[in-house]
């Protein structure tokens, strides 16, 4: 067996996906193919009546009979054109609104892992760019192969009912020219997927590059930025120039075949007529008939030509319908009475202060198969109420532990456990509704102040809202905006430490169960940080907080602090105890410049 398939097998899957788009919309296209089959019969019927108005000169007869019927057929052949390319267009935008749907559900959907391992300004232009290619192929080029195909076939039988003779000569010719064109259709697919893939990688970088111009800017990188980025856009020119000059070479075969052809045509036909054996009118139906003959051969050179790049887009959209996704159903039977229990525990809050809300049962986790464990044997028991603070050196699994409690990564051996219930036997909208986030980069969500605290919470009200801002002293700040709640937030209109706070307003809208927070603290000032901490604190009085700690000042009052190194939980107990106690512990506040002395006083 060869390295690589064929091209008719590397080719099926993606037709299928090509129907896969029309198939919803189906009917508008059987539709409008009617109607381009009843377009194209008039247009093989008019070369036809063409010939019988001469015959009738020839003959002396009248000729308002065919002459009333051929402008009867050219008005009906008008309305057929304007009520098709307006079907079509209608279903090209439904396909391109389809298959965007699509995609982007399946983007949320994804996995944190599957996501991660495309660059965003990729992922984004198979949604722009790549379904727009995939529309002129499953809409526009596929039921313009089929009425071109339909026009050929027509136009050739009527052809060869003319003279079968002379439609043999011309037949001859088109074979050449579609065998020549069929050899060359593959290297140009290929050149129109190795472009679009330089396009996407373009997006990558160029997303990447100003995601960071801050960074670029000062470390007076534009230069090299720039043409580091112009290599992918100057790979993509080189495979769209391949590809236009393979397309160019086709058109050349087949516009001059084609001219070829007609012109042989044209020769054997005087010369049949000359030799009585063709009348001047039925040569001039024929060369009617050649002349149309020539639009829907060139129409389906470029619709091929458009549906290689349908190809290539369909198979960028089909990696991402490949993309792994979680899981959202479970087993109904085993799990229903489970749930139940649960949500009836939390409605009537009856657990007991002490009891663990979050627990790891010798966890162990990796992110990848055959690379070297995040986490290691990890058991922790979160409790339902207070303060837990994770700390350790970069590395140490703190981060995992967080994607663990999401459900962003799996454990590869042990069970976590959500009040008892094991994380596997729920699902993961139940996990995530008990669970409140705030990342460290912190991560304003495109639109309003409103909608930014309303996130989580979609019908927090506004009296929740204001109060949440006062929380982390943002209610003056934002009562100074334009529009107030309505102010559209963007990276001019709000500072970092400002993200920062509005991340965290967005998770205490609503009194979480649970609060993570991964470094919250990290971008804002003394005052506000200790306003924080009163969040935190109160929070912590009715439910947990855990929160991950760079700066050891923020945890220094937790309830449990836990030491994290290579994977593993090395030592757990408070700030006093544990300065007391572990080596690693003392070595990070030291590294900080925390006095301990003043700590503990406090």
């Amino acid at each position: 067996m060869g390295m690589s398939d064929s091209p008719a097998k590397q080719s099926w899957p993606n037709v299928r996906l090509l129907w896969s788009f029309v198939r919803p919309n189906r009917w508008s296209l059987y539709a409008g193919m009617v109607l381009g089959l009843l377009f194209a019969a008039a247009g093989i019927a008019m070369p036809m009546l063409i010939k019988l108005i001469l015959d009738a000169l020839a003959g002396g007869e009248s000729i308002a009979g065919p002459a009333a019927v051929l402008g009867g057929l050219l008005v009906f052949a008008g309305i057929l054109g304007f009520v098709y390319h307006n079907l079509m267009g209608v279903l090209a935008a439904q396909v391109v609104f389809e298959a965007r749907e699509s995609m982007v559900r399946r983007y949320f959907r994804a996995t944190i892992a599957s996501i991660a391992k495309r660059p965003s300004g990729e992922l984004v232009t198979r949604v722009t760019s790549d379904t727009v290619l995939l529309r002129e192929a499953t809409s526009t080029a596929l039921a313009q192969v089929v009425l071109s195909g339909v026009s050929i076939i027509g136009t050739l039988v009527m052809m060869t009912v003319l003279d079968p003779v002379l439609f043999l000569v011309t037949f001859g010719g088109l074979v050449l020219v579609g065998a020549a064109a069929a050899v060359l259709m593959p290297a140009m697919g290929r050149s129109q997927r190795l472009s679009q893939e330089s396009v996407g990688k373009l997006g990558g970088r160029l997303e990447g590059a100003l995601h960071a111009i801050r960074t670029v800017k000062a470390s007076r990188a534009e230069s090299r930025e720039h043409e580091r980025i112009m290599v992918d856009a100057r790979e993509s020119r080189r495979h769209s120039v391949s590809a236009a000059r393979r397309a160019a070479v086709v058109w050349a075969v087949v516009s001059g075949g084609m001219q070829l052809a007609i012109a042989g045509s044209l020769a054997f036909g005087a010369w049949r007529v000359g030799a009585g054996a063709l009348e001047v009118s039925g040569l001039v139906a024929f060369l009617l008939y050649a002349f149309q003959l020539a639009p829907p051969v060139a129409q389906l050179a470029a619709d091929l030509t458009t549906i290689q790049s349908g190809f290539a887009a369909a198979s960028r959209i089909r990696e991402v319908q490949e993309m792994e996704v979680e899981e959202t159903d479970t087993d109904d039977t085993v799990v229903s009475e489970s749930l139940d229990n649960v949500v009836v525990g939390l409605s009537s809050r009856t657990i007991a202060p002490v009891a663990p809300v979050l627990e790891f049962v010798n966890v162990t986790a990796r992110y990848a198969p055959g690379s070297e464990p995040a986490l290691r044997d990890v058991d922790l028991a979160i409790p339902s109420r207070g303060h837990t603070a994770i700390v350790g050196p970069s590395g140490a699994g703190k981060t995992t532990l967080f994607s663990l409690l999401l459900r962003f990564l799996h454990a590869e051996d042990g069970e976590i456990l959500l009040e008892g219930t094991p994380y596997s036997q729920l699902p993961f909208d139940q996990v995530r509704s008990r669970l409140a986030y705030v990342e460290q980069e912190t991560p304003v969500v495109p639109g309003t102040v409103r909608s930014n605290l309303q996130f989580t919470y979609p019908e927090a009200t506004e009296d929740e809202i204001w109060d949440a801002l006062r929380a982390v002293h943002l209610e003056d700040t934002v009562r100074a905006m334009e529009n107030g709640l309505d102010t559209v937030l963007t990276s001019t209109n709000v500072s970092g430490g400002q993200r920062q706070r509005i991340a965290v307003a967005r998770a205490i809208v609503r009194r979480p169960e649970v609060l993570l927070l991964d470094e919250a603290t990290a971008q804002i000032d003394g005052r506000t940080e200790a306003a924080i901490q009163e969040v935190i604190t109160e929070l912590a009085e009715t439910g947990a907080v855990v929160t991950i700690a760079h700066r050891l000042s923020t945890v220094i009052d937790a309830d449990t602090i836990l030491v994290m190194e290579k994977g593993r939980i090395r030592a757990r107990g408070t700030h006093s105890e544990l300065m007391q106690s572990d080596d690693l512990y003392r070595e990070l506040v030291t590294a900080l410049r925390i006095s301990t002395d003043v700590a503990l006083a406090g």
